[in-house]
């Protein structure tokens, strides 16, 4: 009472405002704590949830109308593994309140609309799968939701529409008929027989020359690796043939029909797809990733076959629910095991075939990598009887099939499996892979068991690897990562320069400064002047041998000295490094000196990009040069090189971004002119806007130079994957051997995996690649690989 007291006479009764004013606050955020809880665990049966639920949000709807809608319609787009929950909810409101339900049904319409134009494709295909699920609870008529389905598969109709767009319409109808399918053809199957007709026509005329680009392994067993839309149009085939049941969706409604199958429904407004623009980002096309079937999993509840539809309406939710939650690994790992019905399935092995379809799908996962490791690691803590063997068995399964699985996906799984590794203290059954010792080198298994031991080194220490793996592997444990300095002792002396190292060595120990550096790297000869000695500055590869080695020498104790040594003696490096040469050289001392350190030689590079010591075409150069020849089919190699597209790529998009500020700056100025109609500021308009353009200007310079600098890049890499494989190709035909070995399997992939990890940068380059490198007259094999990647967007 006192407090009431003392803050009524504090300010003439101003906190009951402030209490009045926050009421409705309180209310809203309790409305949507129910909404977004509704169906999770509860002591309560569902059915009574929702009924109690409707009949708290009917009392609420007089006040709170606009913010239930904009709830509903959000938990429709956002929560889509909760559908049938929600619609169940909204079709009880429609029963309580037919107008509240038309108001609805517009919301979502209108949603839906928004989120195609903002190109949000998956969202808008949960809200279409929303609309049909309502037909189920008789908010929406179905032969409106017909009309609608009729509009969408009209898009194949279109002359000029890209293969992707029309892909995404037949998608939306396809995945939507597991949860609406029966009630649709029940009503209306003269329609719904022409709609899957006219899908079927379309569906046997597409182009599928993306297919192998996206597939994880070549090999169609023993699980054919097939294209999303043929998959899912057998599944929904055999579900019609079925009489479209099925036993996997949760039908909540099904409990309240007698009221549901009372309340007035709805006709959705007429729906026309909005037509193809230039700026409109279809989703690309999907290879189904398959690993397990009834046979994997011999205990239990047997695994639904690859064409029934229930595998679709899992694997579906289990997506759903780690779209939901994916930046809660606890969360997301508990909701997976508390899945529906999940004494119906071997659920462990559906998680872990999802968990691996996201990790390894082409071109990007939906989610960052690490996220699968920490979920995987997750899973593994609370179901530590079942799920560790079910993920044992699936790594077995994926080390057995390494010969065919993709470049990239391997990339991967190794970083996966090693960061797992490095979770539960590297223990493994090494021997069951010692089929690979048996093998070449450079084979799939041999190699990946080498880069998977490197990895691990990089999340521990050498002697711990040493230790922890058989003595027959010693073949593929990693060297120690020590510095290989050529001018280490006495025995060193007879080498050209080694009396400078001595000397550079003392100045940088008693801390000379730059010039005195740079005049003791005079005396050093240039084995490059022999033929032309009038040109006194000349690229000379010793002094950056002999300073390079020496100062990497002396920092090599860390990561932090390598660093430092680098930032205090930049000026030396930037001069000695001044030609295209220098900086290929650079380079080439790096490997030589750390070349047992990837992890070093990886950071270092990264550094000296991001001080302007080397440029990132110097990199790509350096990569595809012979010197590299003997380590080309590195993980780490590759590691650097996209690591350094991805440099590029940003600074264009930083420099972009502020050319975008400047302008609307300089916009908003203007309108503000404009708006006042002021002249006295009129008159000092130019003044104010000078300095603004003579920035723009010399943004947009910068921005035309830096997407320069990136094309040039792109240019450099491809034209150095052409040249390589095109040797290749004709050393082989003239030789009368196979083409096919383990090296052009990776190159060929790495060149896949160029085109897809940067797929939207290289899009603005596709003219130019066309006229000057992916020419018809090269090889067909190389050839095909850009064909691909262009069919990803057709």
């Amino acid at each position: 009472m006192s407090r009431r007291r003392h803050s009524d006479e504090n300010d003439g009764g101003q906190p009951h405002k402030r209490r009045r004013t926050s009421e409705p606050i309180e209310i809203e955020d309790r409305l949507e704590s129910l909404i977004c809880r509704v169906g999770e665990k509860s002591t309560s049966s569902l059915e009574s949830n929702l009924e109690g639920l409707a009949g708290v949000l009917e009392a609420d709807l007089p006040n709170y109308k606009n913010k239930i809608l904009r709830i509903l319609c959000t938990v429709a787009r956002l929560l889509p593994e909760k559908l049938t929950v929600y619609s169940t909810l909204v079709g009880l409101l429609n029963a309580r309140n037919y107008n509240f339900g038309g108001e609805f049904v517009e919301s979502m319409i209108r949603q839906l609309k928004e989120t195609l134009k903002l190109n949000l494709y998956n969202e808008a295909l949960y809200l279409v799968r929303f609309l049909s699920d309502l037909v189920n609870c008789h908010v929406i008529a179905a032969p409106s939701m017909v009309a609608m389905f009729e509009n969408f598969v009209s898009v194949v109709q279109e002359e000029d529409g890209p293969q992707v767009r029309c892909d995404w319409y037949v998608y939306a109808v396809l995945s939507s008929l597991p949860w609406v399918g029966k009630e649709l053809y029940e009503k209306k199957d003269v329609e719904m027989e022409r709609i899957l007709n006219q899908i079927e026509s379309y569906l046997k005329r597409r182009q599928k020359i993306h297919v192998p680009m996206l597939q994880v392994w070549t090999a169609e067993k023993p699980h054919p690796q097939e294209e999303y839309l043929d998959c899912l149009f057998a599944q929904v085939q055999k579900m019609k043939k079925d009489r479209w049941q099925e036993r996997h969706i949760l039908r909540p409604y099904i409990a309240f029909d007698s009221v549901l199958c009372e309340a007035l429904q709805h006709n959705l407004p007429p729906f026309t797809p909005p037509p193809h623009s230039e700026d409109a980002v279809y989703p690309m096309p999907k290879v189904v990733f398959r690993m397990f079937d009834y046979t994997d999993a011999p205990e239990g509840p047997v695994m639904p076959g690859s064409h029934s539809v229930e595998r679709f309406v899992i694997e579906e939710n289990l997506h759903c629910i780690i779209k939901s939650h994916w930046r809660e690994r606890k969360t997301c790992a508990a909701q997976l095991l508390s899945y529906p019905g999940k004494n119906k399935i071997p659920l462990n092995y559906h998680i872990v075939e999802v968990i691996f379809g996201e990790l390894f799908q082409l071109p990007q996962p939906p989610h960052i990598d690490v996220m699968y490791t920490t979920l995987l690691i997750e899973l593994c803590k609370l179901q530590p009887g079942s799920l560790p063997q079910v993920l044992a068995q699936a790594t077995e399964m994926m080390y057995t099939r390494l010969d065919t699985m993709n470049t990239t996906c391997i990339d991967r799984f190794l970083n996966w499996f090693s960061h797992h590794l490095s979770n539960f203290q590297f223990r493994w059954s090494w021997d069951d892979w010692s089929d690979c010792l048996t093998q070449d080198l450079d084979k799939p298994k041999p190699k990946f068991v080498r880069e998977v031991l490197e990895k691990s080194m990089r999340l521990s220490y050498h002697q711990r690897i040493v230790d922890i793996v058989p003595a027959n592997f010693s073949a593929l444990i990693p060297t120690n990562p020590i510095f290989i300095y050529k001018y280490m002792d006495e025995s060193s002396s007879s080498l050209p320069g080694y009396p400078v190292t001595i000397a550079i060595s003392n100045a940088i120990i008693n801390r000379s400064s730059n010039d005195e550096i740079l005049t003791i790297l005079k005396d050093v000869p240039n084995p490059n002047q022999e033929d032309d000695d009038d040109e006194g500055d000349s690229f000379n590869p010793l002094k950056i041998d002999v300073f390079l080695q020496t100062l990497l020498h002396m920092a090599a104790k860390s990561f932090s000295h390598s660093f430092s040594a680098l930032a205090k003696f930049h000026e030396v490096l930037k001069i000695l490094t001044d030609s295209d040469e220098g900086k290929l050289h650079i380079l080439k001392v790096v490997y030589e000196a750390w070349r047992n350190h990837p992890q070093m030689i990886s950071v270092l590079i990264d550094k000296m990009i991001r001080t302007q010591i080397v440029d990132c075409a110097a990199v790509a150069n350096w990569i595809f040069s012979p010197d590299m020849a003997h380590d080309f089919t590195r993980f780490y190699v590759w590691e650097i090189l996209h690591s350094t597209v991805r440099k590029m790529n940003k600074h264009v998009q930083k420099i972009q971004k502020e050319l975008e500020t400047a302008k609307e700056k300089l916009e908003k100025q203007h309108s503000r002119r404009k708006d006042s109609g002021d002249e006295e500021e009129d008159k000092n308009s130019d003044e104010e806007d000078g300095p603004l353009e003579e920035q723009i200007e010399r943004l947009q310079e910068k921005v035309e130079s830096a997407q320069s600098e990136q094309k040039n890049l792109f240019l450099v890499i491809f034209q150095r994957f052409i040249m390589m494989l095109t040797e290749h190709l004709v050393r082989c035909e003239t030789g009368g051997v196979d083409f096919n070995t383990p090296w052009y399997k990776n190159c060929i992939e790495r060149l896949q995996q160029i085109f897809l990890m940067h797929h939207q940068t290289i899009q603005q380059y596709m003219v130019t690649l066309e006229n000057l490198l992916f020419t018809a007259e090269l090889d067909h094999h190389i050839l095909t690989v850009y064909r691909q990647f262009c069919a990803l967007q057709m």
